[in-house]
């Protein structure tokens, strides 16, 4: 299975320090729980569970408290007057990406991700993801902690993914990562990446994005701008997602003469993936996608339906 980008688990505040026993964990976690019914005290309760959210109780905690999920979606509905006109401040941010990040440690926890999902809750975090200010650090911010709640759904590979993938792609969460990767920071569009690779690794993925050609062009040509935008040399990461992107859209058939002729030129250039690819599992991933797409030029048009 793929590993997620280094920093994919946003934590908005430093974690405390210190080695508490997990009983007084537990104990201070139920103390700001209940603080959450508060709505004077509840700013100050978010931040403090925030830096409790390393308990590995947490998530059940959360889920099994009476209003807990309701408070939160409260907390970020709040902020979407403040998405346009952008009047969101640092603080205002800061608030939200409390209550996304205990929305994260739910999505994360094999015993509460379905609950998350059948709840629809990732829904009232799409607004974040649709934001176009670029360089704005608390938009960054904000859009980057919806894209570790969409991450922490998809991470784990089990039995409950095909019903994660398809409430994902039912309700247009897709479009909403090409958008993160438009505008997003190198960890966005990392993060938003790796969640469209690990769509495209499924029949479901593959199938959205090989039914309409509109769906696969806009994929491609996000795609091949990162890599034809970016300035310098991408990270690892970044360009381990991008190629497996590529990868996934390879092997479908009917748009891989397509891409045959919209593949990014640098990726092409061996002399860009000697610079780029400074990992070797990278580059044997990168001369895969090519090998793919030779194969298919090989072939002919006539082998396989296409565009």
């Amino acid at each position: 299975m793929e590993n997620l980008p280094e920093n994919l688990d946003i934590d908005p505040i430093e974690v405390w320090g210190g080695g508490a026993d997990q009983s007084s964990e537990r104990t201070r976690i139920e103390q700001c729980i209940e603080l959450l019914n508060h709505p004077s005290c509840r700013e100050e309760a978010l931040a403090l569970l925030n830096k409790e959210r390393r308990c590995k109780d947490m998530p059940l905690l959360l889920w099994n408290a009476k209003n807990l999920s309701y408070v939160l979606l409260q907390e970020i509905s709040r902020a979407y007057t403040m998405l346009s006109p952008p009047t969101l401040n640092m603080k205002d941010a800061t608030r939200v990406c409390n209550a996304l990040a205990l929305l994260q440690s739910m999505a994360s926890h094999p015993d509460t991700r379905m609950n998350v999902v059948r709840a629809k809750m990732p829904i009232y975090i799409y607004p974040f993801m649709n934001t176009t200010e670029k360089g704005v650090k608390h938009f960054d911010y904000l859009r980057l902690t919806s894209l570790g709640v969409i991450g922490a759904l998809v991470k784990v590979e089990d039995t409950n993914s095909p019903e994660i993938i398809h409430f994902l792609l039912e309700s247009e969460m897709f479009p909403l990562c090409l958008r993160c990767v438009e505008v997003g920071t190198e960890l966005a569009k990392t993060v938003a990446l790796f969640v469209i690779s690990k769509i495209l690794s499924t029949d479901q993925g593959k199938q959205y994005c090989g039914t309409f050609p509109e769906r696969f062009f806009a994929v491609s040509r996000v795609l091949g701008n990162t890599i034809d935008e970016f300035p310098g040399k991408p990270s690892s990461h970044l360009l381990k997602h991008i190629l497996t992107c590529f990868m996934r859209l390879s092997e479908v058939s009917r748009p891989r003469e397509a891409l045959t002729k919209c593949y990014p030129a640098k990726l092409r250039d061996p002399t860009y993936l000697n610079f780029a690819c400074d990992d070797a599992a990278v580059r044997s991933l990168a001369d895969r996608v090519l090998q793919n797409l030779s194969e298919q030029s090989a072939a002919g048009s006539s082998t396989s339906a296409s565009y």
